[in-house]
């Protein structure tokens, strides 16, 4: 049983997608009980997310299932009553969606004084782009920070989804869970959690806004010291075509790698010239070309160069530092990642994926119904 440091708080999940589960994930990772308000499966539905409702639904472990169709008036009374016994409510449709439903968080802090109901969407609950679809590339694309990643001489490279749906939204959208239940603690009183991806993308970009006031960030793609603009901090081809990726910013680290890499050529001292870094980085990566990935790690790993091979997911779980760490776990079969960060005493667990609709009994008598109540609701079809 999950012992981690939630253990206690009671969560409703309105299942979604993208940053929501990601965030119910973390609570649940922690030992959060989070119950996964389900719809009923339709085997005849279309399924653009193959993973969703399998064991490969990564981001749906740890929590129970209980399906209901929310536009049924009993399945919509039969939620409220468990949000009268839940520390929260999270969901990641749009605006006005749960309020639609009957659900919205005036009707349901009424119900519970205590709640704190959470929201995440792309573009915050107000604001005139509030009601528009988006994915994660156009929210972060608004925060400022998309124009900033990728080659000069290329649009801008799409960061994956991990900075708008699971950095600046799922782990911002904990965070705020987490503080307002702490808060509720201590004031009885509930509140409604806005986050917002174009928020949260822009503060994890709060150190490049202050060295961009500062004047120490060029709005140029790549010419920095932190988008591969400068030689020290790049990734670079290895002789088998795999990648290493160096980050020697410091001069004692830089220096480091110098020694150890062999380059002598006179013009590597100018390591913070900024006109050299082109012809720099020519120079490192034909130095680089001479030796496969292994080589270079057999020399560089573990030393102050600041140095790491560029790994691919069926390599990382297998790194030496990561199986030490156990920084990846094997649930039902499926390797994925633990749960983060480490606790000493009170450690989260990564359970396993629950197929939509399968814990209804279990988690209502958990939370207080009778057998003959349970019975009622399952002969009615409502659960």
């Amino acid at each position: 049983m999950n012992k981690g440091p939630l253990t206690g708080l009671r969560v409703i999940e309105m299942v979604g997608i993208g940053p929501c589960p990601f965030a119910a994930m973390m609570l649940a990772d922690m030992g959060a009980d989070v119950i996964r308000i389900d719809r009923k499966p339709d085997p005849d539905a279309p399924n653009p997310y193959p993973t969703l409702g399998t064991k490969y639904d990564v981001m749906a472990r740890g929590r129970r299932s209980l399906a209901l169709d929310v536009k049924h008036p009993r399945a919509r009374q039969l939620l409220l009553d468990l949000v009268t016994k839940a520390d929260a409510l999270v969901e990641g449709f749009r605006p006005g969606v749960m309020e639609r439903l009957g659900l919205g968080p005036d009707l349901c802090l009424e119900r519970n004084p205590r709640l704190v109901y959470g929201r995440v969407t792309g573009w915050g609950q107000t604001g005139p782009l509030a009601p528009a679809a988006g994915h994660d590339l156009n929210y972060v694309a608004l925060s400022g920070m998309l124009h900033a990643m990728g080659d000069a001489d290329r649009p801008p490279s799409p960061p994956l989804n991990l900075v708008g749906d699971f950095g600046g939204g799922g782990m911002m959208f904990a965070f705020g869970v987490v503080c307002a239940m702490l808060e509720a603690r201590i004031s009885g009183r509930g509140q409604v959690v806005d986050a917002a991806m174009t928020d949260g993308a822009a503060l994890l970009g709060a150190m490049t806004y202050g060295l961009r006031a500062h004047g120490s960030w060029s709005a140029a793609r790549g010419a920095n010291f932190l988008d591969g603009g400068a030689p020290f901090y790049a990734s670079y081809a290895c002789a088998d075509g795999k990648f290493i990726a160096v980050g020697a910013i410091e001069p004692q680290f830089y220096a480091r790698l110098l020694a150890l890499t062999g380059a002598s050529d006179p013009a590597f001292a100018r390591q913070w010239d900024r006109d050299d870094w082109p012809a720099l980085k020519e120079k490192f990566a034909a130095l680089f070309a001479t030796r496969t990935r292994d080589a270079w790690c057999a020399l560089l790993e573990g030393t102050d160069v600041c140095f790491a091979p560029v790994l691919d997911m069926d390599e990382a779980p297998r790194h030496p530092h990561n199986a030490v760490r156990k920084t990846f776990v094997d649930v039902d079969g499926v390797t994925q990642p633990a749960p983060a960060p480490r606790f000493s005493r009170t450690p989260g667990q990564a359970g396993p994926v629950a197929a939509p609709g399968q814990d209804g009994t279990a988690i209502l008598a958990d939370w207080g119904w009778t057998e003959d109540a349970i019975a009622t609701l399952r002969r009615d079809n409502i659960v």
